[in-house]
Formats: C-alpha cells, structure tokens, sequence
C-alpha cells in the first residue's frame, strides 16, 4: 500500500494516525512545498493506493480501511461517529482553524465555534460509561474524531475545565503511539494548512443543528412545552397507560392491532448453552418480548431445541441412548435453564415433529415445482477409516479464502464465508484425524442465483422500513457482492427429515435449509391456526434475534427459500444480531471448565435477575464485549444496589416511616414539574431505544432515572424536612409522593429487564397491575391515600472474597484432572496366552472400536474425565494386544513441558 499525503492536507492527522495502527505496512509519502502543483487537481487530494491498483481518496474511507486491516469491522456506532465527523465536525473545525491561523483571532473565539460539538462528546462518553467513543477499546471513531479537533485544541487544557471527562479521552487518545507520531507533524503541517485555508476559505457555519437526535444527544434545556405536557401526563394517572390487553390462549394475529412475532435461533439440543449463547439469542429476544407486552402489543414469542444432525446421532451413540432420548433429555435441560432466567416463551418446541416433516416437505415440494432446485453431484468427503461420509462438523482444514487453518467444513469462523467441505486445503477427519477422500454423491441443491434478483427485491422493501442491526445489513451485502451460488440442502444421514424425492429417499434435508422451517413447526405445535402468523405478512412483524454466525441463513438461505416457495410466506422484517460475548480474557468451553454455562449460573448464589441486569448491560451491540468477575460486582454494587436499589428502597420507606404507609398529598412546585418533565424526556427516549432494540443503551437509561431520583432526594432532605414546620412538611410529603411515583414507573421500565426485581417493586409498593403498563411519561399512579407494603432491600452486596471464590471456580480449574500417572495403571491381564490367534483378532478389533470411540469424545469436546477413562480402557486393551502378540508392554510416556 502506498499512502500520498500532500501538504495542507486538513485530513493528514487522522489518516497517519490510522496507518500507523494498521498491522499492513504502509509507505506513506509525504509531500513538501517544492512538489506542490502550480494549479489545482487531482494531486491535491490525499489517497491510498492499494497493492491491486484501487485507489482510495475519501480520508474516513482510508482511516476505516487500515482499521478492516487489524480486522475491525465497521459497527453501527463508528459508523455514526464518522458520518458525525464528516458533517458536523469538520465544517466547524475548518471555520475554527480559519478564525485562528488566517485572521488571527484568539483561541477562545475560535473555540467558541465547537462549543456544542463538545458537549454533544462530554455528554456521550459521560452517559456511555465507556473510556472510548464506541467502547472500552479505541476504535477508528477515535482516531478520526482526534485528528480533526488536535490542529485546535492540541492538548486537553484547552479545552473547557467542565469538560472533565472529554478531557480524560483527549489526553489518552493523544498519549497513544499512532497518534502521538501523527502530532509530531503538526507545526510543518500547520503552516501549509494556513496557506491552504487562505486559498480556500470554508464557510463560517450558523448554529449547528443538534446532533444525533437519539441517544447520543446531550441533555438540552427543558422548554415550558415539555414542562407542560409533563405535567399533563402526570395528572392524567392511570389514564395515561394503555388499558390492559385480555389474555387470550393461543395468541393469534388481531386485524387493526400491531401483531408481533418474535423468534429467538433456536438453540442446538447438545449443547448447554453459556452466557454469551444467552444473550446473544433467547435474553435479547426475551427482552423485547416483555417490552412488546408492555405496549400492549400482540405479541407471539417462540423458540425451542434444534434436534436434528449428525451431532445428535453421534452424542447418542456415545451415550448408548437412541437421538430421540438424547433429544429427550436435552431439551428438558435447555427448557430448564431458560425457565430459570425467566424467559417468557409463549411456547418452546423442538424440530423433531410430525409438523416440522410437513411443513419442511411443503416448503420443498414447491420450491421443486416452481424449478428452484437443482440436482447435481456433489464431491463429499468420506474417511474410509470411519466408514462414513463425514458431515460438515467433522472436518477441518485450511479457509481457501482467508488461509485461517481451522475452518470447518460449512464456514469460516474468521472471515465469515460459507465453505463446502471438499473447497477446504488439507482437509483432516476431526474423529480419527485421517485424511478423507473425495467421493461423488448426487445431491439436490437450492438455486440462489435464480433467487438473487427477487432477494435483493425484498431486502430492498424490507431495509427502508425495518431495524436491521448493522452487522446484519453488512454480512448480507457482503453475501450479494461475492454472488449468490447454489446450495446443498441435503445430507447423505439418518437423523433428519427425510427427502421426499425418488432417488433421494435414503437422504435428510441439511441442517440450514430444515432447521429455520422450525420456527414455523414450533409454532405449529402450539396453534393449528399458526398460517395466521406466518402467511400473513400484511398483519405481521417478525422480528428474529440471533448472534451474527447465524446472519446469512436467516437473511439470505432462508428468505429464498420461502420466496421460491411463493405461498405467502411472512418474512423477516427486523434481523437482530449481536456481536460476541467473551469470558474474561478468552471463550467460554465446556470441556476446560472456562465460563459459566447455563446449568451452572443458578449454583453461583447470584440471583437470575443480577445475571439478566449484567449481562444486558454488556450486551455485544456494536462490537465484541467480555464477561468479568470484578465487573460484575462493580455493577451490582453501584448501579443496582447504590444507585437502582438505594432509589426504590428510599421512595417507600419514606412513605412507611413518615407517612405511616400512605402516600402522602403533593403540591407540585416548579422544581417538581422539572423532574417530571426531565424524566418524561427520558422515558420518551427510553422507548426510542427500546423500539430500535437498542436494549443496552436503553437499560443505561433506565439507570439514569433512578440516578435523576437519587439527586431529587438528596437536594430536597424529606427525612430532615419531615421535622420542620407545617411548610417543610407538606414539602416532604410532595417529595415523597413524586419519589415513590417515580419509583412505581421504574417498576414497569424495569420489567423487560429484570422481571424478578420488578414484581417485587409492584409487591411492595402495592401497585395494582392495571397500573403496570408503560405510558408516555411519569404518570401519577400512586395518589394520595394509596397505601403501599412493607418495603425491604432489594439487592445484595456482592463481597471480594465471593466473587474471588466464583473467578477461580470458573477459571478452568474445575475441570484440570489428575495427571494420569497419578492413578495406579489397570493391571495387565498376565493370564492371556501369547500367540493365539483368535485372541489377536478379537482383542485388535477391539482396540479399534475403542480407539475410534475416545477420537469421537474429543472431537465432540465432551468432558475430560469422561475421555480419560475412554482412554484407560484403550490403554488396558493394548496393553493386553501386547501380551497377546508376546511383546512386552509400553509404559505410557508422560508429555513433556515445553
């Protein structure tokens, strides 16, 4: 890459400071005066020549580039920040620089310029909780938005001493090694900027419109109109909540109401699921699904196990079960964690059902109709050592596209890209780690090319009206760009749904063409009536939550299928997906014993509710975020216990020891209506979040009211005021009936998140469930003379020691067994008679059949102590061979430490 960057160049910071981040080398050239051209063109602009000739010229599109590079990818929030800084911060930065270099002016005059950019900055680093724009990491928002405001400010003591923690991130931005390389450059680069500013003069900019009008504007100024349709809603009480919904049983689509369908991927039947697993899929969904029957929303929310693979069959040979008893059993593990965590599935089914064979087959038998399949010979790889063709699971090998060397054999889990196993460079068989050879295999296959022009139809109608996470949108573009091709959608296996098709007969449909039809199977089982949510999409919006592997099924495989099939299908209108949760500073694995998994998070004393709050509160949105003790505590301990907690538990008690548990008569003054009105704006852009998904940034604002509550409290002193005159107390009284209101609303704005805690709110404060649903602002639904419960913490403290105690537990200790030498090895059988050949044959077959069954455990990554004594046993069967053969044993060699 060769990156030219002229003289007066007002990008040049930013881009140097990118390229230095970059792990690609990058030959920058630097222009000075004696090369700069007589007239204007195309010389002038700053650009990056790649090594395949494309040139790049836009500075943000480069700066993003060498952040592709490291492997960064572009989330929804970076991408904000860079059109930000495009289209706010740099006209105002180029007007600011303008003012001091060409005419002079004092640096407070110029700064004055980007007064409200700061502060939109200060507010959203202050709100975020995070050290960094878009994270806890610097992310190329960073850098971008850095090298625009360094020519001005140049160190953070010039900006404002309010600006606390916008100075913070200036100094550490500058403090690092790209960036303080880049302001090196700064006074040469300064002086040709002069130059080039006298030239070109910018625009002096009017007032800058507000930026990002959601949850990253600053709080502004309350005008009387909010004030005033505050105080509205709040003495419209209960009237202002939507009326409750009648349950009805089943749920089935309303004509004239907004009818929702939400799915979470459904999860596989083998594995326990781990936290990341959780809320990457069923929380998330779960969360919407509470806020959807919060707004009085018909709302359908399903799920259940995924049965049916080669997986499935291999774990039950392991277990000497049938799959149907492995199903069995596994599927009653996941309903019970999920129950745990109190996710609130209408229904949770699984896909090994009569109508997953129906509608599968329906679903099939139209796409063959309307010539949307293709048969073909697939080459398959087959391990001769095995016996079988080896499904996709089973092999691994190098990506032919990005060289990583432990891609399986349908996808890439480091760039993403779907595979055929036999396209995998020095394919291995996962089971005995032979190499499989190349077998042709007729096969039906799905013809998406065919499909691609009225995909990207849909996709089209579907972007401009739906919430599609950015990832989302990105992994499907990406998809289109490469071209769609054909795609297998039968396995030559036993466990499936079989292929209704002559000369196909002995075949099950794959995985990723099956598995999605179980949303419609699942909720088939729960309603006859279930072509009302699924064939219906004029009445119906699905929304389908997944973590991001899982994008290219139900954005481009699935929708295809169900277009092909043209029966009036109800498509995804919403795609939800998150990044990845890690575990500390690693992955979570069973079989090391490394993470909490579902069936364990209950052992941990830690109440469900704290594992919903934490795990929301990091929820992956924008980028990768991982799991950690200590911060799991620091929240607990602050925001739901000092902050949350503390609130709530203050509003009621107030009310029982000053007002003997009733709520006292209010006299709003206009201190009150302004916290009515700054929470009702706060509410108002908590549901903003909420209808976007965006559930972590709307948790944060939740937290916000109770600290809004928290200052209320504390200026007012009621436990000091109660004590005062006639005056001072009718004070208290108001001060606790708006706080104990405010706490009621909490209550309801809680409840996605944390329905344990919310129930309890409800419980202690009396509140009737009529009186439970969401409004539009802080309502009035606690009046004088209600009488509340009996008030008690809501949250425990968690200790060092406790959660110390929990990180070693977790740590992968738990699974380290002894090292074999340890154990006394099993006693050769010194009676077998050498030579006999009967004998060799039998114990040689046997070896095999073990040998076979300890690769399968580790290929299925089962755990340790179970492989252990799988391996025992082998050890005491060759030892035995030996014995047979009349060769003397071997002693097991320990490895070695490297």
């Amino acid at each position: 890459m060769r990156l030219r960057v002229p003289p007066g160049a007002p990008a040049a910071l930013k881009v140097l400071a990118a390229a230095a981040a970059a792990p690609a080398p990058v030959r920058p050239h630097l222009g000075g005066p004696a090369e700069r051209p007589q007239a204007p063109g195309p010389e002038l602009e700053l650009q990056l020549e790649l090594d395949s000739g494309t040139v790049l010229f836009s500075p943000n599109a480069i700066c993003q580039y060498f952040y592709l590079c490291r492997g960064e990818e572009p989330t929804d929030l970076t991408t904000q920040w860079l059109e930000w800084e495009a289209t706010e911060l740099q006209p105002a930065v180029a007007a600011a620089l303008y003012l001091r270099l060409v005419q002079g002016r004092a640096g407070p005059e110029a700064l004055g310029l980007l007064q409200p950019l700061l502060a939109h900055l200060e507010q959203h680093l202050a709100r975020s909780g995070t050290s960094h724009l878009a994270g806890d990491a610097a992310s190329v928002a960073d850098v971008v938005v850095w090298g625009s405001l360094f020519p001005v400010l140049q160190d953070q003591t010039s900006l404002p001493s309010e600006l606390q923690v916008l100075r913070s991130w200036f100094g550490a931005v500058s403090a690092s090694e790209p960036c303080r390389a880049a302001a090196a450059l700064l006074p040469e680069a300064l002086r040709e900027l002069r130059g080039h500013l006298a030239q070109h003069p910018p625009h002096l900019p009017g007032p800058p419109r507000e930026p990002q009008q959601d949850e990253e504007s600053p709080e502004r100024a309350l005008t009387d109109d909010d004030i005033a349709a505050a105080v509205e809603i709040w003495a419209r009480g209960p009237a202002a909540l939507p009326p409750p919904r009648e349950p009805q049983t089943p749920v089935l689509p309303v004509a004239g109401e907004r009818n929702v369908l939400i799915t979470s991927a459904l999860p596989y039947v083998n594995n326990v699921p781990h936290l990341g697993n959780i809320i990457g899929c069923v929380l998330s969904a779960d969360t919407f699904a509470r806020y959807s029957r919060l707004r009085r929303w018909n709302t359908l929310f399903v799920c259940g196990t995924d049965e049916y693979g080669t997986a499935t069959e291999t774990r039950a040979l392991q277990e000497g079960l049938s799959p149907r008893e492995l199903c069995d059993r596994y599927h009653a593990l996941h309903a019970d964690i999920y129950t745990w965590f109190r996710i609130s599935f209408d229904h949770f089914g699984r896909t090994t059902t009569p109508q997953q064979t129906r509608i599968a087959q329906d679903i099939f038998q139209r796409l063959l109709a309307r010539g949307f399949l293709l048969q073909d010979t697939l080459e398959q790889l087959r391990c001769e050592s095995c016996g079988r063709y080896l499904a996709d699971r089973f092999v691994e090998g190098t990506c032919p596209f990005c060289a990583y060397a432990e891609a399986r054999g349908d996808q890439c889990d480091r760039c993403g890209k779907l595979i055929n196993a036999v396209e995998l460079q020095n394919p291995q068989c996962k089971l005995c780690r032979g190499t499989p050879v190349v077998t042709p295999t007729q096969h039906l296959f799905l013809d998406l090319p065919k499909l691609e022009g009225q995909l990207e139809a849909w996709l089209e109608r579907t972007w401009a009206a739906g919430e599609w996470t950015a990832n989302a949108r990105h992994i499907t573009r990406t998809w289109l760009r490469d071209g769609l091709k054909p795609r297998c959608i039968t396995r030559d296996l036993t466990w499936g749904t079989p292929v209704p098709l002559d000369g196909f007969r002995d075949k099950v449909f794959y995985v990723w063409f099956d598995a999605p039809i179980g949303y419609l199977s699942i909720t088939a089982t729960y309603t006859e009536h279930w072509e009302r949510w699924w064939k219906n999409p004029q009445q119906v919006e699905l929304y389908n939550f997944m973590a991001k592997d899982n994008v290219p099924f139900h954005s481009v495989v699935f929708p295809c299928s169900l277009l092909g099939a043209d029966d009036n299908y109800t498509l995804v209108n919403h795609l939800i997906a998150t990044e990845y949760l890690n575990y500390e500073d690693g992955k979570f694995s069973k079989s090391r014993g490394v993470g909490v998994f579902g069936d364990m998070a209950k052992d941990t004393g830690i109440p469900a509710d704290v594992w919903r709050f934490y795990l929301l509160y990091l929820r992956p949105e924008g980028q990768d975020s991982a799991f950690s003790w200590a911060d799991l505590m620091l929240k607990n301990n602050s925001e739901l216990l000092n902050n949350l907690g503390n609130f709530i538990n203050r509003a009621g008690m107030f009310v029982c020891k000053f007002f003997g548990g009733t709520v006292p008569a209010m006299a709003l003054t206009a201190e009150d209506q302004r916290l009515l009105a700054r929470v009702t704006l706060e509410m108002r852009q908590y549901h903003q979040l909420m209808e976007r998904v965006r559930l972590r940034d709307a948790l944060r604002c939740v937290l916000g009211i109770s600290r809004h509550g928290n200052q209320y409290i504390q200026v007012n002193e009621p436990w000091k005021r109660i004590k005062g005159d006639e005056r001072d107390r009718q004070r208290a009284g108001t001060v606790t009936g708006v706080a104990v209101n405010l706490a009621a609303a909490l209550a309801a704005l809680l409840q996605p998140f944390v329905p344990g805690v919310s129930a309890a709110i409800q419980s202690q404060l009396r509140i009737p469930p009529e009186r439970c649903g969401l409004g539009p602002g802080l309502t009035c639904t606690l009046p004088a003379g209600h009488r509340v419960g009996t008030v008690s913490p809501l949250f425990q403290k968690l200790e060092p020691e406790q959660v110390e105690a929990l990180r070693q537990r977790f740590g992968g200790g738990q699974a380290k067994e002894p090292p074999p030498a340890s154990a006394p090895p099993p006693a050769p059988n010194t009676s077998v008679a050498p030579g006999d050949p009967k004998l060799i044959q039998e114990l040689t077959e046997q070896v095999t059949k073990q040998g076979n069954l300890v690769r399968q455990l580790k290929a299925a990554q089962v755990e340790k102590a179970q492989v252990n004594a799988q391996v025992a046993k082998l050890l005491e069967l060759k030892q035995q061979l030996a014995l047979a053969e009349g060769r003397s044993p071997e002693v097991p060699k320990g490895k070695r430490k490297k």
